[in-house]
């Protein structure tokens, strides 16, 4: 039984395609209705392909940057580069991202069992805060924990190494949950319990570790800690 359920934050307890397709819903927004799937697509592409190229070679920057570089990327590959600001309201929206609608309830079951509950994200801690303030899940966690204590983004284990010293437990003690593949292999790799959220559907992860438990949505995590 896991003492510690760790969650990462984006794709895994908010939804990285809501800034998009919240986006195209406005009055306006033609262009972007016809492209916001691809846009939202490659934006988060480019995000996280940016954070292991810095992390390979020692060049961190916040997540915000990051952010911010991947969207400037994505719009441009889908021709709406030239539209400041689309820019602006796609970055303000990614401040309010939405908890994917099974969240509040896992989470207030896992604390009414006892569980301790944190997030873990490459996420950068103001970024982190606004968003589960907007999701109204703060009261739900014990920790919000940030790769900018450590200057360096998942999977490296300095950053799973967060887990252990805030909350003082063993590795086995912690179960890891995210939607992302190569994070699950790297907390896996590391020694977390981990739960791999694959709600696409898509094949495993050709990598050396593979994740403990796969579910298709979070909202069975409270019966496996």
């Amino acid at each position: 039984m896991a003492q510690v359920c760790v969650f990462d934050a984006y794709g895994t307890l908010f939804d990285v395609a809501a800034a998009a397709r919240v986006a195209a819903d406005e009055p306006g927004r033609d262009a972007l209705k016809a492209v916001w799937p691809q846009l939202a697509e490659h934006w988060r592409l480019k995000q996280l392909q940016y954070t292991w190229l810095r992390t390979i070679t020692g060049e961190y920057t916040p997540f915000w940057e990051v952010t911010k570089d991947g969207l400037d990327w994505a719009m441009e590959k889908v021709g709406l580069i030239d539209d400041p600001e689309l820019r602006e309201r796609l970055l303000a929206l990614y401040w309010e991202l939405a908890a994917y609608r099974e969240v509040p309830i896992m989470l207030a079951q896992l604390k009414a069992a006892g569980k301790q509950c944190a997030i873990l994200s490459n996420g950068s801690k103001d970024m982190l805060e606004g968003a589960v303030d907007s999701a109204g899940i703060g009261e739900f966690l014990d920790a919000i924990l940030s790769v900018e204590d450590v200057s360096i983004f998942k999977p490296s284990s300095l950053v799973y190494d967060m887990v252990g010293t805030r909350f003082g437990c063993g590795k086995k003690d912690v179960l890891f949950v995210s939607s992302n593949g190569w994070d699950i292999a790297g907390a896996t790799g590391y020694g977390f319990q981990t739960v791999w959220v694959n709600r696409a559907g898509d094949p495993v992860d050709r990598l050396p570790h593979r994740p403990a438990h796969i579910l298709s949505d979070l909202s069975t995590i409270p019966e496996l800690a």
